[in-house]
Parts: C-alpha cells; structure tokens; sequence
C-alpha cells in the first residue's frame, strides 16, 4: 500500500501556491482559503503520489507544470451559478434588445454578447433564450454570444448544454418546453439556443484574441476574488472592448471603481452603459 502524503500546508507552501495562483489567473488565495486549498487538493497529491505539497510545488514549476496548473485551477475556482440569477439583469437585456439593440440587429449590425465567467453555462444560456424570446430570428441575423471561462471542464460541460432536472427549474415551465428537449431526468439545450452560441476557454487575466467590439458583458461575481489592481485592471479593458453604448453587467456585491468608472454610466447598482469615447480601443 502506498504511503499516505503529509497533508501539512506550510506557510511557505501555501505562499508558493497563492503566487502561481495569483500570476496565472489574478486570483488571489487570502490566509482563510488555506484549509479550502488542503482540502481541494489532496486527492491530487493522492493521484500524483505525491509525498508533499512541497513536491506538488515543485511539479507546478517542472516540465510538466502547465497541465497540472489547469488541474489546479479546477480545484480553487469555485462555480456557483443557477439560470436567470439575478433576474433583473435579463429584464434589462430583454428590454435593449426589444428596443435600439434589437433594431441595430435587424438592420444588419453586427451584435455581439459576451459571458465572461459563463461556469458550467447557466448564464450564458439565459442570454440566449432572452435574446430569442425578443429577437426570434436571431440567428439568421449577424448576432453571436461568447461564452468563456477559465476552467476547461466548465467550458466543457457548457458547451454540452445538458441539465439535470434541479437545474432547470428556474427556467420555468413554458421556457423549458421551448428551449430544451427532455431526456429522460435531464435537459439538453435546442440547436435554436446553439446556433446563436460560442464557446472557449479563457483566462480574463491574459490576452484576449478579440477583433471586435462588444456590446453586452456579463461578468459577474469574479472581481470578488482580485485585488484592488486586478480588478480595476479587468474593468478598463472591459472598457476598451465596448461599443459606446454597450451594456456591462456585474455581480450583486461588486461595484465598478478606479478610472474606468469615468467610462461608464450607472443604470442601476450592477448595471453599466458604456459611454462614447473616442479614446476606447479595440481589443487585440
């Protein structure tokens, strides 16, 4: 039988990890999360037959480092995500895109949202049945929604679109029958809701291969997790990326803060309009 790890985290362990954590992704672990992150990785200590986290340190800066960092990232993202959370922020959606963001569509501008933490994609998918509850021809229109996340295997089970029954109910009866076909005591997403739909792994804290504008951001309850620079950093490039007009939405604990609030009008405590300038640029 193997022998067990020693599942001691020593504070210079824990440092080693909150700084691969932090230069990777942003995150930043506080002294708090250090029983979350002992807990979340010992069975990948257990996998690797590790002795230690300090050999799992040195594995993260090894040869084979960049694979087992995606490893660690799943272990301390935590997802935490339900259809139509926080509802009124699909209200207002479906309300531009019934008024000057739905005529810009039909008209044959080029639209496009994005879910920048879209987890395992219940928000995503809100998007889209709002946008084709108010745009029904929505994709024979020149209209695209991003969903990406930092996490593959979130990414993954996204862009699957199966949902067991628990998840679903928030999507409500007549939604349901309209957007998803039953299998069994699980529910998968319609090619309707596909066609208008894009998936992609992305870390918010590296470069985003963009070539566009956008002009709805959903990127809720992820700041939460960065420091002071960090998240007034994300809130300017956010910036940078939107149409003059465009719709940033956030987390209900999050506030937009630093010089990219001059950039934004406030419509609400969690929901911004980009303002015309002629200073934003165009992501790479």
């Amino acid at each position: 039988m193997a022998a067990q790890p020693d599942l001691t985290l020593s504070p210079a362990q824990f440092s080693r990890l909150a700084e691969i954590v932090r230069a990777d992704t942003g995150i930043v672990l506080t002294e708090a999360k250090r029983g979350l992150l002992v807990a979340r990785l010992s069975k990948r200590l257990r996998a690797l037959r590790l002795t230690d986290f300090g050999a799992y340190c040195d594995r993260l800066n090894g040869h084979d480092g960049a694979e087992e960092r995606r490893h660690l990232l799943t272990a301390i993202t935590t997802n935490v995500t339900a259809f139509f959370r926080e509802g009124h922020h699909f209200n207002a959606l479906g309300q531009e895109l019934q008024g000057a963001l739905g005529a810009r569509a039909r008209a044959g501008d080029r639209i496009r949202l994005w879910s920048a933490a879209c987890s395992s994609g219940e928000e995503p998918y809100s998007i889209a049945m709002t946008v084709l509850e108010a745009l029904p021809e929505a994709s024979g229109l020149d209209l695209l929604i991003l969903a990406t996340d930092i996490d593959p295997d979130m990414v993954a089970r996204a862009e699957d679109g199966v949902y067991p029954a628990e998840s679903v109910r928030p999507i409500g009866p007549a939604r349901l029958r309209r957007f998803f076909d039953e299998q069994g005591d699980r529910f998968a997403a319609k090619p309707e809701l596909r066609r208008i739909m894009r998936f992609a792994e992305l870390n918010l804290h590296e470069s985003w291969p963009f070539s566009g504008r956008f002009d709805v951001i959903f990127c809720r309850n992820v700041v939460i997790y960065f420091d002071a620079e960090g998240r007034q950093r994300l809130w300017q490039r956010f910036a940078e990326v939107m149409a003059p007009g465009g719709q940033l939405f956030i987390g209900h604990s999050e506030r937009l803060d630093g010089p990219a609030a001059r950039m934004f009008d406030p419509m609400g405590s969690t929901q911004y309009h980009r303002r015309a300038s002629s200073s934003a640029a165009v992501a790479p």
